[in-house]
């Protein structure tokens, strides 16, 4: 299995001498069980347990003093324990919420131990049930993979060292620009991406992508815990992926006639999930992004790889020239909303674009980001620089000199001035390829 770069801040975790058990955070089938796997290694003794297990879950369950639990895992697993570090790794934790409890006792009573817990339905329970040990738990997301781990896993890292440096990235652009329309296709769900990996088969793959969607259907019961909602969420779960990248209604969704109440109710639940975001719009262009939850989202879902198999637009993907002409440019701001994500390991890290407000002539910027206390403006979008007209307005309307444009071009930098108020800037033009790089290159031209 390829190295993923959320072992770097699992590191840091480990070496923080302010830790806390550790809830992992990300929908399922996203690599949580294998990151810890692999990051168990490093440690003297490795426990895992998955509550999905009745056994497993009865060992956290059973009353036994407190003080012999850790014993009692050791027994059950039948491992010598050996002096040194040890890891706990508790799978689906979402099914005891006793266990969940316990992490409370991890925290206060043994800080000897590490432990990780992990659970792709966790928030669909906390609402309704309990709180998690608020305070004496810290979280981390756990997402498909970026365009660099994608590089990383074809074992073409070098081409991103060479990227690194803006000066030379012209020498590699249409190696990296070809590795990015594939990363397009593929997508970040990591079967997926070592399947390929393994074969460089696109249609090999298919099978993988129904697997993970039937999955995702089969979860439906465990997203509503009753029967009030299911067939909302379903619908949502079966016919959503073709409104990616779209602003969407909620009122008669995807043509349905289901009311706005019921629909809002199941992307809630999906959110919780972390099966998909609805980004909504923010209208202020000074820190903080203030995204405004009554406007119309756009719908972006956790992986483009699965948005392209589900919605049937691979064929049209894998033809193209360049991936802005595909879907009317739904599928290269998708892909560039999960890049985004992958900026940071921040679990309430939101997505947000950008509308003016009332009154003169409507404007939107496709997505706001902040990089140093100011809020930059990203359009996804080839052409000339005077038609990018609603990054010029967001220009005029804000402090900040630094507008970004990404694209299949380039890289480049252009000083521009708005065509309003004649305010200068520079756009910062930049490959799809650099996304992960966008905020050292931004805070050079601040």
């Amino acid at each position: 299995m390829f190295k993923r770069n959320v072992l770097s801040e699992l590191e840091k975790w480990k070496n923080s001498d302010t830790r806390k058990p550790l809830l992992m955070r990300g929908a399922r089938q996203v690599g949580k069980t294998t990151v810890v796997e692999q990051f168990g290694k490093s440690f003297n003794n490795y426990l895992y347990f998955n509550l999905e297990r009745e056994e497993h879950r009865r060992l956290f369950e059973t009353q036994i003093p407190t003080d012999m639990l850790v014993e009692q895992l050791f027994w059950n697993c039948r491992t010598e324990r050996k002096p040194g570090t040890t890891l706990i790794f508790i799978d689906e934790i979402q099914n005891s919420p006793k266990t969940i409890a316990l992490l409370r006792y991890f925290y206060e009573d043994r800080p000897d131990l590490y432990v990780i817990a992990a659970g792709s339905l966790l928030e669909s329970i906390v609402d309704v049930q309990f709180s998690f040990p608020v305070g004496r738990v810290q979280y981390m997301p756990m997402r498909p993979c970026s365009f660099c781990e994608f590089v990383e896993a074809l074992g073409e890292g070098r081409l991103l060292a060479v990227a690194a440096d803006p000066r030379l990235v012209s020498v590699v652009h249409n190696q990296l620009l070809a590795l990015f329309n594939r990363y397009v296709i593929i997508g970040g769900m990591p079967q997926a991406v070592q399947q390929y990996a393994a074969n460089r088969d696109v249609m090999a793959i298919d099978d993988i992508y129904e697997t993970l969607l039937q999955a995702y259907r089969d979860d439906v019961e465990k997203y509503v815990r009753g029967n009030k909602l299911i067939g909302t969420v379903r619908f949502v779960v079966e016919n959503g992926w073709r409104f990616a990248g779209s602003t969407i209604a909620m009122n008669g969704f995807a043509g349905s006639t289901y009311r706005s109440r019921e629909i809002n109710e199941a992307f809630n639940l999906l959110e919780k999930a972390m099966l998909l975001e609805l980004v909504y719009p923010a209208t202020n262009t000074e820190v903080p992004i203030l995204p405004e939850n009554k406007r119309r989202p756009k719908l972006i879902w956790l992986d483009t790889g699965l948005v392209n198999y589900a919605a049937g637009i691979r064929s049209e993907i894998i033809g193209c020239n360049d991936i802005l002409d595909v879907w009317r440019g739904r599928i290269a701001e998708h892909i560039v909303a999960q890049e985004l994500l992958t900026l940071n390991h921040r679990i309430s890290q939101r997505r947000a674009f950008w509308t003016k407000g009332t009154g003169g002539e409507s404007a939107e910027v496709d997505f706001v980001w902040v990089v140093d206390s100011q809020i930059i403006p990203i359009e996804v979008k080839s052409g000339h620089n005077s038609h990018l007209r609603s990054l010029h307005a967001f220009v005029d309307s804000s402090s900040t000199h630094v507008a970004v444009r990404i694209w299949s071009g380039e890289f480049s930098v252009d000083d521009l001035t708005t065509t309003i108020k004649k305010k200068p800037f520079k756009l910062i033009n930049l490959p799809f390829y650099l996304i992960w790089n966008m905020e050292n290159i931004v805070k050079q031209y601040l």
